[in-house]
């Protein structure tokens, strides 16, 4: 039996296609491997978004073939779907080029490659990617559900339609199933996900989306509300989490569905990107440095604890001293729970590649520490109020991601044990934690393990994360 590893890069999306590609392979009779040791063929499911990314990707390939020299290789995913013909003629290294077009077709090109035959194959891009997930690489009982595949905002920094296509949505009742089935195994975190959720349903006539023949709205409500509608219709405890809504045409009517169902989490991820009018113009995006502030109140003015994310890309082609400060200035405004600050990658094939006003990368990393600096002394302040409120320290849900000590491990001889878990206002991988400290001994205490969810009460902020008890 041939055994498979697959070495996973990238972003959520890119996770649900390496889910997607495993049980696409141990359906068709392949064994998957821990270790890349054990495996006859390694599968490297690649990024191909920036620079930093695609040249991590690019290092695990050419690390994998110097350390693996008899093993076949795959470079699968966006770097893979991006440069199929570039890697297919100057990439050696790799025995097979595959896109994420069709991942239904994983399994057959790995028994070509397998057979000794190097070939590259990157399907046109259309619908989108889904199926049978047998394993999933989150943490116990949280999942990504994928919405929407590709995207046509075409933000001029951005290669992902190059990668991914033009914006297709999944039918609603395909979505919801999905989520029946994942609750059914046990998942209690749902996270909705796509290249801009807003987008959702709004392709032209002719799409895969159910409401694509009726884009703007039915029934009253935005295409993306009337799936929270149908999801909110599900029965059960869980929680769902939207990432990734463009700020120019946020669904302010998910609002209401939010507040009629607490398991659909205020949680806002809206990459804002700048605080600077004309970099804004210049990404192609629509609206205003106002128009987000206006947004960002409206939302907490309706959900008073709301958790906010963002995203900044500091030196933007033309971004000047000044348009980095309005930046900096919008970001202290707007106090976001947490953001990400990013130099920009000068990505051939975007509108931005060719711009004059590129600026200096040593000046586009002292904008970045500086956003991130400004980040850390808001988000200290917005994680003391979620500890304490009116002298009274507050109580989370928190749904478990790992156990540092068990009382297992400790043969019921460790007194004090952690465990590392989220609560509502944190997304996977990119915010803080809730770290619980509990007595191994005590009785509550076998509560505690890895996807379950406990009640904890906040103690203190250390860093980016809360320390909470048990109760």
């Amino acid at each position: 039996m041939t055994k498979f590893f697959l070495d996973q890069r990238g972003c959520a999306k890119n996770q649900v296609d390496g889910e997607i590609i495993i049980s696409n392979l141990i359906n068709a009779g392949f064994a998957q491997a821990d270790n890349a040791d054990d495996a006859d063929l390694i599968i490297i499911n690649s990024c191909g978004f920036i620079e930093s990314a695609k040249k991590e990707s690019l290092d695990a390939l050419l690390g994998a073939r110097k350390k693996y020299k008899d093993k076949k290789i795959i470079l699968a995913g966006c770097l893979a779907q991006r440069y199929a013909k570039l890697f297919e003629k100057d990439l050696p290294e790799a025995d097979g080029i595959f896109g994420n077009g069709d991942l239904s077709k994983a399994a057959a090109f790995a028994k070509k490659i397998m057979a000794g035959k190097r070939a590259a194959l990157t399907p046109k891009q259309q619908g989108v990617c889904c199926g049978e997930r047998l394993k999933l690489l989150s943490y116990k009982n949280s999942a990504y559900v994928k919405i929407t595949e590709g995207c046509s905002n075409h933000c001029s920094f951005c290669a992902i339609p190059l990668i991914r296509g033009e914006l297709r949505s999944r039918p609603a009742a395909d979505i919801v199933a999905e989520i029946k089935a994942l609750l059914k195994r046990g998942v209690f975190e749902i996270n909705l996900i796509g290249q801009d959720l807003a987008a959702y349903g709004t392709e032209s006539v002719g799409g895969k989306a159910e409401t694509a023949s009726k884009p703007k709205k039915r029934g009253g409500l935005s295409p993306l509300a009337n799936l929270l509608k149908k999801i909110s219709a599900i029965k059960g405890g869980f929680w769902v989490r939207l990432l990734y809504i463009h700020p120019d045409h946020f669904n302010p009517d998910i609002l209401d569905i939010l507040k009629k169902d607490a398991r659909i989490l205020p949680y806002f991820d809206i990459p804002f990107q700048s605080g600077d009018d004309g970099i804004i113009r210049a990404m192609n995006r629509k609206k205003s440095a106002s128009y987000y502030k206006k947004l960002v109140k409206n939302i907490r003015a309706q959900f008073k604890d709301a958790a906010l994310r963002t995203t900044f890309l500091a030196g933007f082609p033309g971004e000047t001293q000044e348009a980095a400060n309005n930046t900096l200035y919008f970001l202290k405004s707007i106090e976001p729970d947490w953001s990400g600050a990013f130099a920009y990658s000068k990505e051939e094939d975007t509108a931005a590649f060719n711009m004059k006003g590129q600026v200096p990368k040593k000046t586009a990393a002292a904008r970045v520490a500086a956003l991130q600096n400004a980040q850390e002394q808001i988000t200290q302040k917005r994680l003391v109020a979620r500890v304490r409120k009116n002298n009274k320290r507050l109580e989370y849900d928190v749904l478990i991601e790992e156990v540092v000590a068990s009382p297992d491990s400790a043969q019921g001889k460790e007194e004090a044990a952690y465990a590392i878990g989220r609560a509502w206002f944190q997304a996977p991988e990119v915010d803080g934690n809730v770290v619980i400290q509990f007595d191994a001994n005590d009785k509550k205490a076998a509560a505690i393990k890895p996807g379950a969810v406990v009640k904890v009460r906040a103690i203190a902020v250390s860093g980016v994360d809360i320390y909470a008890e048990l109760i």
